[in-house]
């Protein structure tokens, strides 16, 4: 999951370098969303380890 923010991070700056501000805005929300999706999951995952 965090490959998929990290490619959707890459798609935002690409698409804001070449001047697409909607493709740019749209991709950098899906990062974010699959980002704290990733660390909900990985905070889980990790105090299920703990016990």
């Amino acid at each position: 999951m965090l490959e998929w923010a990290i490619g959707f991070l890459i798609v935002a700056l690409v698409a804001a370098l070449f001047g697409f501000t909607g493709i740019a805005k749209g991709a950098a929300s899906i990062a974010k969303v699959l980002f704290y999706i990733f660390i909900v999951v990985f905070l889980v995952s990790l105090v299920m380890a703990l016990l």
